[in-house]
């Protein structure tokens, strides 16, 4: 009987910074070098591929994608004298920015590509396997990536991301993701929903709609008309065994009253909203190029109380932008204590290149952002720790999503996406239970399933 050679399995490790997004990207490299025969390890060390997939939002992210590059130098060379081969791929937003650069500097890089272009990547990957020299991609081209894009192969697990917009139009004077993620592009009604449906087959009961302006999405339909993100969460909510819908992140400029009446009257979308709003002051909102005023924000965020009773918000801050006072900063707080925040991600100001504000001048010095961060940051806490007391004795839903750190404990999120944990069995994870929260931790809660009410917190 002759037996048939089975090709060595080649190994894939991928590193992933930043926004959900990235996450969705990551995953969806993952399927396009499947068929290579790549298939996922948990070390680089063990890896015949490692792609680092960057985001450039954060201050330094460039360093810090070249320090990891210098310690995958050292595991790339100590595998070549082994006879074995590593190949390294930058992806992502600094991959776009950078672009030529990166392999300027760290020559043992074999690919960069941009965010638009990693449907490429088995193209890239095999010219990189017969030549010399570095493969760079980072155009933005006409065709869509997820046109070319295969079905997504493996399973999200219970809480599953779904890219349904890409770029930004805003232009924000702080922000580099008009240049790295390209114009706004959306994604067509029907390949949108055919996701969603696989996704759900998957495993997944909850689904999170991605998009770096995912409220501005307008979606070709089937019959050629043009669907609106109100009308496609409507779409989403009538699919069986999809009990929780999400999306982030949203633009007050794109929040209309259609938007805002879907929170009260789809069960499925949760109560919790991220929603940007940067600054409390119009003049330094002007300067940003937000193209929405406080008061304006401030009445989004009414109106969504309003339509969903419980809803609660999250929100993002950059202190010291260039040109802010110590009064534009007194008036950030002021809108912090007006809306009220669950959870939010505060920042200082930090210098892109490339980007309006960082060559505007009256830039705030360093120690001035320091103070106003920290201050900004203990009021946030503030709030955020008494949100989650006040969640103590309530009964909710919570999607459990795998076991907890100790024995018989399974981990979970709320409608409000915190971590919840509480004894039960593992047949509990990848469903919904009620359990009423008991207790509250500095960034979790334990809770106690209604119908095992005799067993204790953990």
């Amino acid at each position: 009987m002759t037996s048939v050679s089975v090709p060595p399995r080649k190994r894939l490790y991928i590193r992933t910074f930043g926004c959900q997004m990235n996450v969705y990207d990551s995953g969806r490299m993952a399927d396009v070098l499947a068929p290579l025969g790549y298939g996922p390890v948990e070390t680089p060390e063990e890896a015949d591929m490692v792609i680092l997939n960057t985001c450039h939002i954060r201050e330094k992210a460039a360093e810090k994608v070249f320090s990891d590059l210098g310690r995958l130098r050292v595991m790339k060379e100590a595998k070549a004298e082994q006879g074995q081969q590593m190949v390294l791929a930058v992806a992502g937003c600094v991959a776009q920015a950078e672009g030529k650069e990166i392999v300027t500097r760290a020559p043992w890089v074999d690919i960069v590509l941009g965010p638009q272009t990693y449907h490429r990547l088995p193209e890239m990957v095999a010219r990189a396997a017969r030549a010399a020299g570095a493969q760079i991609d980072t155009d933005f081209p006409v065709e869509t990536k997820f046109d070319l894009l295969p079905a997504p192969q493996a399973s999200q697990g219970p809480i599953a991301f779904l890219t349904i917009q890409e770029g930004c139009d805003k232009f924000c004077s702080f922000c580099v993701v008009p240049y790295t993620r390209g114009a706004e592009f959306s994604r067509p009604v029907a390949a949108i929903m055919a996701e969603a449906k696989a996704l759900v087959a998957g495993g997944a009961r909850e689904i999170a709609l991605l998009g770096q302006n995912v409220n501005a999405w307008h979606g070709e339909a089937p019959d050629g008309s043009t669907w609106g993100l109100t009308r496609l969460l409507y779409a989403l909510a009538e699919l069986e065994n999809l009990p929780r819908i999400r999306y982030t992140t949203s633009h007050p400029r794109d929040m209309d009253a259609g938007l805002i009446r879907a929170h009260g009257e789809i069960p499925q979308l949760m109560p919790f909203l991220h929603l940007p709003v940067q600054s409390g002051s119009d003049r330094v909102l002007e300067a940003m190029n937000r193209g929405h005023k406080a008061d304006m924000f401030i009445r989004i965020c009414d109106e969504l109380r309003e339509a969903r009773p419980d809803m609660a918000l999250s929100s993002d801050f950059i202190v010291g932008h260039p040109g802010e006072k110590p009064e534009d900063h007194a008036a950030t707080m002021t809108l912090v204590e007006r809306v009220g925040f669950a959870l939010a991600y505060s920042f200082k100001y930090s210098q892109r290149p490339g980007t309006p504000a960082a060559g505007q001048p009256f830039q705030v010095a360093e120690a001035i952002k320091d103070e106003r961060l920290q201050e900004l940051q203990a009021l946030l806490r503030i709030q955020q720790d008494a949100f989650n007391e006040s969640c103590v004795g309530q009964e909710c839903e919570v999607l459990f999503t795998g076991p907890g750190r100790h024995p018989g404990q399974v981990m979970g999120r709320t409608p409000w996406l915190q971590p919840v944990h509480a004894l039960g069995p593992a047949s509990l994870i990848g469903g919904t239970a009620r359990v009423r929260v008991a207790v509250r931790f500095p960034n979790s809660l334990s809770a106690t399933l209604l119908d095992q009410k005799e067993l204790a917190c953990a």
